[in-house]
């Protein structure tokens, strides 16, 4: 029985396509022709922070946040409640927001890094413990 207190579990929608294009090996090709797959634009944002890249990691990843954002509240997410890292198609949102803590706090804003973290960690505590 779920806690009533809590709104309940948001689940994206899987992209089926989106995914196997990412699976090619070209998160680009997969960020252009489904810009609204946030797991791309992690993968862009993971690929250009692991380079030194934090700048373009930001922008990417905060690209992906927002899409996923937008794909949330059309799952009917009001802005609280669990968001679970069990869920494949969550992951990418997830991602994201674990990216754009880092690069965050790459380019010394802290406080955004520290809301992303937390914010990561609300969602699902299993997400913030598998992307550690």
């Amino acid at each position: 029985m779920r806690n009533l207190m809590e709104p309940p579990a948001t689940l994206l929608p899987a992209d089926d396509a989106a995914a196997a294009l990412l699976a090619a090996g070209d998160p680009a090709k997969a960020a252009a022709a489904h810009p609204t797959y946030s797991d791309a634009w992690a993968a862009l944002a993971k690929r250009a922070l692991d380079g030194g890249d934090a700048v373009t990691a930001y922008a990417f990843a905060r690209t992906g946040y927002h899409r996923g954002l937008d794909q949330l509240r059309r799952a009917g997410w009001k802005g609280a409640g669990p968001i679970p890292w069990s869920h494949e198609a969550n992951r990418g949102f997830l991602r994201c927001l674990h990216v754009l803590s880092q690069a965050a706090a790459e380019i010394g804003e802290t406080d955004e890094a520290e809301r992303c973290a937390t914010f990561l960690r609300d969602s699902d505590p299993a997400a913030a413990e598998a992307l550690a």
